[in-house]
């Protein structure tokens, strides 16, 4: 049906206000005659009787061809919305599912299921709906993004800026990216158009980690790096031809990953000299993660002795508090992906660690501008300090709400259950407030319209909930049963097939069983009650014998 135009539906309005005019004329006794109204007000004179015996505004009923009410379609859409503010935004098939569901509660044998595109025009008739492509979103990190903890924490800088009275330019950020040396990244390229798919780039593939330790200062610039390589000991090539600045630093670990050493070297050689220079008050805050070589008593007692204030973000929330993680670090490795995708195709099939410096560099001055590091404190909501541009951004709620009351248990036949017996009690009570009076007051017309509309939208959140309260329970039962399976190991080594797994199983079992069963068997003999051996004298070792009276004994 094509939208109707402006025009017409500001003429529907103006005489629906004509209307109501000269049905509160009438109902005053102000005019008698109903064809009179209708040519003063300039209304139809049917669609004014139609009114006065109790017909509805056309705009105000529900469209035909709409399978829900709008009671159901409210429950609906309130369904959604707090599945998608519990970080479980349900898909189009979901909301299928349950709109059907809200149909069979109904009590109706003959309704007829919703179409395969109800769901897709249901959302266009709802301005507060719409389909995105979702995000992953680990749990842990989900459950940690509360505001009330994001909130504390702010509060906690707060102070500890007040309480110190450290200046913007004394606020440093320090943290801790990996690499892995031969990977690239996913970027947009140019292709042919029969091109099916993603394109494949090359990429060396080799996969030895090294990790970068980067500071940044609030205003805008950054300390030296610290490079940890995987190995036992430096290689003189990477120091030659001065590839690399002075003040950066190289330091080796089993596995290419920082150590509680590693650390403490950081803080003393690079972070504390660096600083030390350019403060502008007495302490430094530094800002840093919850790794494990950050929280030593060792690195603590250098802060302390040399006025650096730590002070650690909640876990799992680096990616909204940590400003290298909002505004850096991302770049870096773009950029690093990008000069090793150039090395690719430069017929360079083997990047190493003379490789990786002379790239990394690169990557570090395209990702470590002023702006970017900035922009990384503000979207962090530190410099300048404004909690605001992080708590709005945290719209995930893993609480489940409180659910309604339960429903009574009064067996009167009388009570509505389902939407229904709902419709059939409200008409009657209407029937019943009519003939009482010709014309029933407004106020208690509404007040009865609200009443039916409470109780409906009742039933259809007790009828959702009563679908979510069967899905826990399901998948509860399927926990269940994985926890009572066994975790006993299969004496085999090789591979095996279902079938042969099967076998191996049942002729386990079968010997057990024959185990227990034979007399004198390890189960049996480990079902019987320890038994304890006859007395042994001590000087002939014959079974009976007592020692004072050991005819042995009588004789020595």
């Amino acid at each position: 049906m094509p939208p109707k135009s402006r025009a017409k539906i500001k003429d529907q309005v103006e005489q629906e206000g004509r209307v109501l005019l000269a049905i509160s004329s009438l109902r005053k006794k102000e005019i008698t005659n109903i064809r009179e109204a209708a040519r003063l007000y300039d209304v139809p004179q049917t669609t004014l009787q139609r009114r006065l015996n109790g017909s509805t505004n056309r705009a105000e009923k529900q469209v035909n061809g709409l399978k829900l009410t709008k009671e159901e379609e409210e429950s609906l859409v309130q369904w959604i919305l707090s599945m998608d503010q519990r970080g479980a935004a349900p898909r189009p098939s979901h909301v299928q599912d349950m709109a059907n569901i809200l149909l069979s509660n109904r009590g109706s044998s003959n309704v007829q299921p919703i179409g395969q595109n109800w769901v897709y025009k249901f959302i266009k008739h709802h301005n507060q709906l719409k389909t995105k492509f979702s995000r992953r979103c680990n749990y842990q990190r989900a459950k940690c993004e509360d505001p009330k903890l994001i909130k504390e924490w702010f509060d906690r800088v707060q102070i500890i800026i007040m309480q110190y009275g450290i200046a913007y330019e004394d606020i440093y950020n320090f943290d801790e990216t990996g690499f892995a040396m031969g990977l690239i990244a996913t970027a947009r390229v140019v292709t042919r158009a029969e091109t099916v798919g993603r394109p494949a780039l090359l990429q060396p593939g080799n996969r030895e980690w090294v990790t970068a330790i980067e500071c940044v200062n609030a205003m805008g610039w950054a300390l030296p790096p610290c490079i940890v390589f995987k190995g036992k000991s430096h290689i003189q090539a990477w120091y030659e031809d001065d590839a690399l600045p002075h003040d950066w630093r190289i330091e080796l670990s089993e596995n290419g990953w920082t150590t509680d050493q590693i650390g403490l070297s950081w803080l003393q050689n690079i972070f504390i000299p660096a600083t030390n220079c350019c403060m502008t008050g007495k302490y430094r805050l530094l800002i840093l993660d919850g790794h494990g070589s950050h929280l030593t008593p060792k690195f603590d007692q250098i802060c302390n002795q040399n006025n650096v204030v730590p002070i650690c973000m909640p876990a799992h929330s680096s990616h909204l508090l940590q400003p290298l993680d909002v505004g850096c670090f991302a770049v870096l490795k773009r950029t690093y992906g990008r000069l090793v995708e150039e090395k690719m195709r430069q017929r360079i099939n083997h990047i190493d660690k003379l490789d990786f410096l002379s790239a990394y560099p690169q990557a570090r001055k395209e990702a470590f501008k002023m702006d970017n590091i900035k922009n990384g404190f503000m979207a962090a909501g530190l410099v300048p300090y404004n909690p605001e541009r992080v708590l709005t951004q945290l719209n995930i709620y893993l609480k489940t709400p409180t659910p309604p009351g339960s429903q009574s248990t009064n067996s009167d036949p009388k009570t509505p259950h389902n939407l229904k017996q709902l419709e059939k009690q409200a008409s009657t009570i209407k029937k019943l407030l009519k003939r009482r009076s010709d014309s029933p007051p407004t106020p208690t017309k509404s007040a009865m319209d609200q009443l039916v509309k409470g109780c409906q939208m009742a039933m259809n959140s007790a009828t959702i909930l009563a679908k979510e309260n069967h899905d826990l329970r399901a998948a509860n039962e399927r926990q269940q049963q994985k926890r009572k399976r066994s975790n006993r190991q299969i004496a085999y080594t090789g591979g095996l097939s279902v079938q042969e797994a099967h076998g191996i199983i049942q002729s386990e079992n079968n010997a057990q069983e024959a185990s227990t069963t034979i007399p004198g068997g390890p189960a049996s003999a480990t079902n019987q009650p320890p038994v304890r051996a006859p007395p042994r004298c001590s000087d002939c070792r014959i079974i009976g014998h007592r020692r004072l009276q050991c005819p042995n004994r009588n004789r020595a």
